[in-house]
């Protein structure tokens, strides 16, 4: 399988509101629940207003677009980050699954997964 890395660092942030946050960058994820509006974009792109917010993520993706048949793709690399002694914090989207992982993790995760078979680009 192959995942693609993203070429920027992250940050997961807590907002007060989305007024806060630029809709118009081109890589953000939002989320409303009833407890909080979470907000995960490139550290240049954090907003002035946050609530709270922790930098230093660094992120890849599985490249093509997953058909939600398919089972325990993302259980898998869990699986291999958690043995490896890696978090992660992963993000969905209706096209594939975005893996974010502590800057000072990343070699040790890339590594970890390669050597289960995964390909980075």
């Amino acid at each position: 399988m192959e995942l693609m890395v993203l070429p920027f660092a992250l940050s997961v942030c807590k907002l007060a509101s989305w007024s806060s946050a630029d809709l118009e960058r081109p890589f953000f994820f939002l989320c409303r629940t009833a407890e909080e509006l979470s907000l995960v974009c490139p550290t240049a792109d954090v907003p002035g207003e946050t609530l709270a917010r922790e930098d230093g993520w660094r992120g890849f993706y599985i490249a093509g677009e997953l058909d939600f048949s398919l089972v325990g793709i993302l259980a898998r690399i869990a699986d291999i980050l958690a043995r490896e002694g890696v978090s992660l914090f992963a993000v969905s989207t209706y096209n594939t699954d975005y893996i974010l992982v502590k800057e000072e993790n990343f070699g040790r995760a890339k590594e970890a997964l390669r050597r289960e078979g995964y390909k980075f680009t």
